[in-house]
């Protein structure tokens, strides 16, 4: 009994020991299957993007000969067509509006594309000043942004943020602005117009000219004018009382030059110090360089707006070919050809599909 005591206690860390590595194979085989099943999902999705390549591309490689044919035909109809319609132009006028008639300007945009649309010829006519085959040639005008730099619509944010309430600054960021501002936030604008005359553009923009001067557009210039005028009388005021300050002052110093003004010590002797009247010559030289800058100042503003609009660049003399992809009939009878023919291949599968269908 004394000699089985210490074989039992000398086999318990034994079968610990054995246990211990029965679990840890078992916990490896787990991960093994379980990375084994990950790399097989993973497989079959390849597997199954790849079957659905070869399902997409089998009935084009079957029907070779039939696409084939069907693209080469819809790209001679589709060239024919193209040399039979007639080209169409277009040219861009690239426009800076004042006194808020951007806004005017984007409307009549709208108004002449719906006479357009309506075949009101002669109301065109009598817009832009051009006969009625000209005006019959128009097609469609179109007003986009301007060129613009990161630095203007940094400043348009920054009058925007004025005018919103101080909870909502932190809410819209500069990006926001950016992404979201209307069109008309801007200050430059591209008026582009299409047409069949290649030489009608330069014609256009008398007609233009009406629509930057717009009973609201004359009446903020009017506004605009009287209120520089009011400050300029009011800085001519100010000019004129400075002036008759620096004569004052002149005939002061000239006074005490000629007769002098002198007074005795403390202890009522000699020697005399002479008593200058303080003057303030130079504060005045100043606030007169001031008050003639704002006049500048004002000037400038006159001279920078003193039209509705500035034309930066105009109408070209003769319009550019108005092509794209598209426009492109050679391109694009081929593209809805095989578009359709896929369609139809699709339609006939499924329909083939739910009649052979069963539950």
């Amino acid at each position: 009994m004394s000699h089985k005591l210490p074989v039992e206690s000398n086999n318990k860390p034994i079968q610990s020991s054995n246990n211990e590595e029965i679990d840890l194979g078992q916990l490896f085989n787990a991960i093994g299957r379980l990375f084994e099943k990950f790399f097989n999902f993973i497989a079959s999705i390849f597997k199954g993007i790849f079957k659905l390549i070869i399902l997409v591309l089998k009935p084009f490689v079957e029907n070779i000969k039939l696409i084939s044919a069907v693209i080469l035909i819809s790209a001679i109809i589709g060239y024919f067509l193209e040399r039979a319609q007639t080209p169409v132009y277009y040219s861009e006028m690239l426009v800076q509006p004042h006194f808020e008639s951007k806004y005017k300007l984007s409307n009549n945009i709208n108004y002449f594309n719906g006479l357009i649309k309506s075949q009101k010829i002669n109301e065109l006519s009598k817009i832009f000043e051009i006969d009625s085959a000209q005006a019959a040639s128009l097609i469609n005008f179109e007003l986009t942004a301007g060129p613009e730099t990161s630095n203007t619509i940094l400043l348009e944010y920054n009058d925007y943020i004025k005018t919103i309430d101080t909870s909502l600054t932190s809410v819209v960021s500069f990006e926001d602005y950016a992404k979201n501002r209307d069109i008309l936030s801007g200050v430059i604008f591209v008026v582009k117009a299409r047409s069949k005359d290649n030489n009608i553009f330069p014609r256009l923009e008398k007609g233009f000219a009406k629509t930057f001067e717009n009973p609201y557009s004359k009446k903020l210039k009017k506004v605009r004018d009287s209120t520089i005028q009011i400050k300029k009388e009011s800085f001519s005021k100010e000019l004129e009382r400075l002036d008759t300050l620096q004569r004052i002052y002149l005939e002061l110093k000239k006074n005490e030059a000629e007769s002098g003004a002198f007074k005795l010590g403390s202890n009522g002797a000699f020697p005399m110090q002479l008593e200058r009247t303080e003057t303030k010559e130079y504060d005045l030289f100043q606030e007169e360089l001031k008050v003639r800058r704002a006049i500048r100042a004002l000037d400038e503003e006159l001279i920078k707006e003193s039209v509705f609009y500035d034309i930066i660049a105009g109408f070209e003399e003769e319009g550019s070919l108005d092509t794209g992809l598209l426009k492109n009939r050679i391109v694009m009878l081929p593209l809805i050809a095989l578009g359709l023919m896929i369609l139809s291949f699709l339609s006939y599968n499924i329909f083939i599909f739910i009649k052979n269908y069963e539950a």
